[in-house]
């Protein structure tokens, strides 16, 4: 069981969730959360016991020194943090997690009754995956819902996809059986660039999650950051005529299919997102 201390009474509360491992290329799923928890002084409500989820050969423990000077391990673990974005009508519990080695059931069962105690309605997975697709251009999103008026809502696609799958999947599959509303967003980095950090993916992520609770984000120093990338992949590209010219392809064979990126929606929303944030004296 999953012991909460010290929980505010929540309004409407929406889980966003995130879990490194397979589901987070280039840590952008997780670093959505980590931004989160920094710019809304989310606060820990719990921390999941990881002795029954991890294997500690695969997910090893660490080891430092506090600012005291004491030697101290940290268990790879789940922790739950609660937050009262400025401007919504709803407070937030923050998931950040690591994908579990062993009993994904009984783990997802747990973070499912915890969300049920703390009277979260809708839960929202986050995650990553390598594509072939050109850093140069936006990064796609794509989405699923596990209720029909939240697909409208969002103007998601039917998921097509079958094959493996990973926590975020069967988190997904796990608020479905309970029927608790959730939403999955995935980003797709390039798959050349694998190593983290990737913030035009984690931007692309975050403009997903302002859509979806009508609320403005800072964005801190990640539109900055996100051009830095981009101008640093430039660079190594051009002194790789071989990449350089996997990159032309990739541009060539996107640029002539039907984007969402390039739709008149997808503009409307960007700047709507714009606006808000201009507005938004925080």
């Amino acid at each position: 069981m999953i012991e909460l201390e010290d929980v505010p009474h929540l309004v409407d509360p929406v889980m966003i969730a995130a879990f490194e491992g397979w589901n987070d290329a280039a840590g952008a799923a997780t670093g959505v959360v980590d931004h989160l928890i920094e710019v809304w002084d989310a606060e820990v409500v719990a921390v999941m016991d990881p002795e029954d989820f991890y294997d500690f050969q695969v997910n090893r423990p660490m080891i430092g020194t506090t600012d005291e000077g004491m030697r101290r391990i940290t268990w790879p673990s789940t922790q739950l943090y609660v937050a009262r974005p400025p401007g919504s009508h709803r407070d937030v519990v923050l998931l950040r997690g690591i994908e579990p080695n062993m009993k994904w059931r009984q783990f997802c069962a747990e973070l499912l009754a915890t969300a049920d105690d703390l009277g979260v309605s809708l839960v929202v997975t986050l995650g990553a995956l390598l594509a072939e697709t050109p850093h140069t251009r936006p990064i796609q999103v794509s989405g699923t819902a596990t209720e029909l008026d939240l697909e409208d809502r969002l103007k998601l696609e039917p998921a097509t996809y079958e094959g493996p799958t990973g926590i975020v999947g069967v988190f997904q599959d796990a608020c479905q059986r309970l029927d608790v509303a959730a939403v999955s967003f995935w980003a797709a980095v390039p798959h050349y660039l694998p190593q983290p950090p990737c913030p035009k993916a984690t931007l692309a992520l975050l403009g997903q999650v302002e859509d979806l609770l009508e609320t403005s984000i800072p964005l801190g120093d990640l539109p900055e950051d996100s051009r830095a990338w981009e101008r640093g992949v430039a660079e190594l590209a051009e002194e790789d005529e071989d990449v350089a010219d996997y990159v032309r392809n990739l541009e060539e064979s996107q640029d002539t299919a039907e984007l969402p990126e390039a739709s008149g929606d997808a503009i409307a929303r960007e700047f709507e997102r714009y606006l808000k944030r201009r507005d938004d004296p925080s």
